[in-house]
Order: structure tokens, then sequence, then C-alpha cells
């Protein structure tokens, strides 16, 4: 009875933050919009691809040369214009650690002995626009760069999808220098600790599936992801302190959105305990070596690694088995325009 009357309390808050959720795509449609406007006729060529180009899909984490206008090739205006379409996806939570994560390059930089025009540099990222964007059109945008990648798809003017999403940081924490103890995705590696650290012993044997972390996120940068084995503890094995760590530890992930997309995509994330699991591979303690823990319901999925550089390097994605690039809606979108 329980069960049934928190769904039917999820439904009914689904429905209202769905409403709510509508005018999202307004401010990313006339954010996009003023961006665009102010791009020369070379910029927008190297800015803009169709919506069903296969660069679109082509997602990356790594410090590598993106398909898309850099921030290094606009003025200032036009890189302040560029965070403000950002800031139509992201809360700000999001916006913190997407900021945190591209001055993390100086430290890189500074770390390896990087020359000034080397690969470590917070200009290397790029905004890409993939179709035209308009009140009732289908279309997308990606904000993409070293351990930062957010691909965001409008369908039909009217619903938001961004996923797949991706938020890295090397260092993990910062050991030396003006910026000695920084760790910018230090939450979300406490939060899983103190949510594997509840448990009792019992509990410890079905959560932790692996006694070795994987090198890194199982889901590398795949265009499509399919639920992954299923292991771990679920939501509905916890006792009701420990499920509150839980779902604080997925509100984390999820409140790097705006609210009218992230509260959404909690309560369906949340809706059926018994069906969210919680799984961990590697050492229990916190500088005990490379950990890996995964979040996984029927609709949604989040990978947590710091496994690189001795354990200093973290990895964080954020999946949509079925929103994903919004694929299955613009492949309904299509099949109606097809029929017409």
């Amino acid at each position: 009875m329980r069960s049934t009357l928190r769904r039917f309390l999820v439904i009914l808050l689904i429905t209202a933050l769905v409403a709510r959720a509508h005018e999202v795509p307004a401010e990313m449609l006339a954010a996009a919009g003023k961006l665009l406007g102010t791009f020369s006729a070379a910029q927008k060529k190297e800015a803009t691809y169709t919506l069903t180009d296969a660069e679109r899909e082509n997602w990356n984490f790594v410090p590598v040369e993106r398909q898309g206008l850099p921030f290094k090739k606009m003025s200032t205006e036009q890189q302040a214009l560029g965070l403000a379409l950002l800031r139509t996806g992201l809360s700000h939570t999001g916006m913190a650690r997407a900021h945190a994560i591209m001055q993390m390059e100086f430290v890189l930089k500074e770390q390896e002995n990087d020359t000034p025009a080397g690969r470590r540099d917070p200009t290397r990222y790029f905004i890409t626009i993939f179709g035209e964007p308009g009140a009732d059109k289908s279309w997308g945008w990606r904000f993409e760069g070293h351990h930062l990648a957010f691909n965001f798809t409008v369908v039909d003017g009217k619903h938001v999808f961004f996923a797949p999403s991706f938020i890295g940081s090397n260092p993990a924490e910062v050991r030396a220098g003006p910026r000695k103890g920084e760790r910018v995705l230090g939450e979300e590696e406490d939060l899983g600790h103190a949510v594997v650290k509840s448990l009792d012993d019992a509990q410890l044997k079905t959560a932790v599936f692996a006694v070795k972390a994987p090198a890194d996120i199982v889901t590398t940068n795949q265009k499509r992801v399919m639920p992954l084995a299923s292991v771990g503890i679920t939501a509905a094995q916890l006792r009701p302190a420990q499920r509150e760590k839980l779902f604080a530890l997925v509100k984390l992930y999820t409140s790097r959105w705006r609210p009218e997309l992230s509260e959404e995509t909690f309560a369906r994330f949340t809706a059926a305990p018994e069906k969210l699991t919680f799984a961990w591979a590697g050492g229990t303690e916190r500088g005990s070596g490379a950990t890996y823990y995964r979040l996984q319901s029927p609709d949604y999925l989040v990978e947590f690694d710091n496994t690189q550089n001795n354990a200093n390097h973290v990895h964080t994605t954020f999946r949509d088995f079925k929103g994903d690039f919004g694929r299955d809606l613009l492949a309904e979108h299509y099949a109606k325009a097809h029929a017409k």
C-alpha cells in the first residue's frame, strides 16, 4: 500500500514538473539565438551542423580537438553568451562545477610544465549547434572540452534531454600550490563513501561486486548504452537512514541541471526503490586506492570512478537509457514527419 501511494505521488509530482520544464526550451532558444547572431559567416560554419549529422553523437571528455567553435576563437562578448547558453541548462551547482573544471586546466598546465600553446587551455572548450533552433523545431547543442561534456537536445521545441553528460577532475584533490586542498568533485566522492560505510557486513556483501575497481567508467564515451549488469544493493534493501543517504547521492548528481529538469529526473530515478541499485567496487576507505560506484535505475545510470593517477583522478557520468541525445523521442518525431 505504501509503495503504491509513493508511486501515485511521484506521478503527480512528475506531471507538475513537466509543465514547469516547458520554460527551459524557450530560454535555450533565446540564448542560442543571441549567440548565433554574433557569429561571423566563418564562425557559424564552424559551429553548426545538421541535427542528423553523425557528429552530434561523437562526444568525448579527453583533451582532444572537437568539432565546433572553441572559446579561443570567440570574442569576450561571445564567450559570455556561450556561458549564458550553458546556464540555461545547468543549475548554480552545475555551473560552479563546470567553471572549476575549466580552471583546473591551469593546475594541470603548471604540474605538467605545459607550453603556453599546449593542450592544457581553459579556452579549448567548444560550443556546437545541431539543427536550426526554433520555437517548434527539434535541435540540439553541445558544450564540451577536457573533463566536461554536456549534450542537450530539444524535441519539437518542448522536450529537453540532457544526456549523455560527463564531469571529471584531474587532480581529484589539488595537493600543492595556491589551490591546495581543492576537491571539485569531493562531495560526489565523500557521499558515495558515506553510503557504503553505512552498510553492515551482510549488506556490504551484496553491494560490493568486485574487490578491484574497473580502470575507468564502464560506459566510457559510448554513443548508446544499455543497463549494466544487475549487481549491488537496492534502495528497498536499505534501512531508512541509509536510503536517505542514497537518495541524497542521487540528488547530488541530478542537481547539476536546473531545477525544472533535475527535479523530474530525481523523481523518476527514485520512483521504484526496489529497482534502484547502488553497486561498489574497490576499497571502502577513502584513500585506500582505486574506487568505483554506480547508481542504476530502469531509466538512468550514474558512474563514478577514482582510479587513475594513483586514485587522484575522478570521472563521473550520467546516462539516460532512452533519452541519450533525445534519441527515442526524436525517432518518434521523424516517424510522424515521414508518415505525413
